[in-house]
């Protein structure tokens, strides 16, 4: 008997919350000309988190002055990274969540199959220990491609574009801190702290201090940005403009949430359109 390959069941989430992202940068690095938004997204996906599910779409920035070495190379919105890794449909909460129940509460993989599924993450027993050799590579020593890919970046642009963000998944003094690269679109290293200080933060950081730093990210948390100019003092610092506007949407995107699945309900009994080639034309009804 020929052996079927196995495949991912197929989840819906029409009333997962929407988060659209576009590139941070708003001047090419090179020749300091403002970026275009390119009309395609180039990451769409579906994932599962803690809070629920959550459609990610992200859409990249390109140079269009002739006159750059540069043209045509697109700087994609890295913030997706901190929500979910690469090819992930699932979101970093997750992976934090599981990492701690496991390693400091001592709880079985089971048992936390068990509380993500009463949680409404669907996601079986063998997905969970999956995830959880995701967070041990997240949290362990950066991996020879990152590295590699980060001279690259080096070589190309001069210089890295590097940001921290932090999640808590469990509303507690735990906190999952992300460092991750803006050009190369890349998941550098992590780190959970209960509680983080700044000092924790600059050891941690300290890794990556040589480096060269054209700019750094963050929210507006005091002891990221410190541990940052501490490790990068000569490269500006800017706040992320997606926590900004996304402080200022959340409102809106909850309010379109709830009209969008009104008019699926409104629109849904709507009977469906009859093809003409299965249907009498009105002349040959009139004759």
């Amino acid at each position: 008997m020929e052996k079927r390959p196995r495949h991912r069941p197929k989840r819906a989430y029409p009333d997962a919350k929407r988060q659209i992202f576009t590139s941070e940068l708003r001047v090419c690095p090179h020749c300091g000309r403002e970026l275009e938004i390119r009309r395609n997204w180039h990451v769409r996906k579906t994932i599962q988190t803690l809070n629920g599910p959550r459609f990610l779409a992200g859409r990249a920035k390109e140079c269009t002055n002739a006159e750059c070495a540069h043209r045509g190379k697109r700087y994609y919105a890295s913030q997706v990274l901190l929500l979910s890794l690469p090819k992930s449909t699932y979101g970093l909460d997750v992976l934090a969540y599981i990492g701690w129940r496991h390693e400091h509460e001592h709880r079985q993989l089971v048992e936390i199959q068990r509380e993500l599924n009463q949680r409404g993450v669907e996601v079986n027993e063998r997905n969970v220990g999956k995830l959880y050799r995701q967070y041990l590579a997240l949290l362990g020593a950066t991996s020879e491609p990152i590295l590699e890919k980060l001279d690259e970046t080096i070589a190309e642009h001069g210089g890295l574009i590097l940001g921290v963000d932090a999640l808590q998944p469990e509303g507690h003094g735990n906190l999952l801190y992300v460092l991750y690269e803006v050009l190369s679109e890349t998941v550098v290293s992590a780190i959970q702290l209960e509680p983080a200080t700044e000092k924790d933060l600059r050891e941690w950081l300290r890794t990556y201090q040589s480096y060269p730093a054209l700019a750094t990210l963050s929210d507006g948390e005091e002891r990221v940005i410190a541990a940052l100019r501490a490790i990068w003092p000569n490269a500006p610092h800017q706040r992320c403009q997606e926590h900004f506007l996304g402080n200022l949407a959340e409102d809106v995107l909850e309010h379109d949430t709830q009209l969008r699945k009104q008019l699926r309900e409104n629109l849904g009994g709507l009977p469906k359109v009859a093809d003409p080639a299965d249907s009498t034309s009105f002349f040959e009804h009139s004759w």
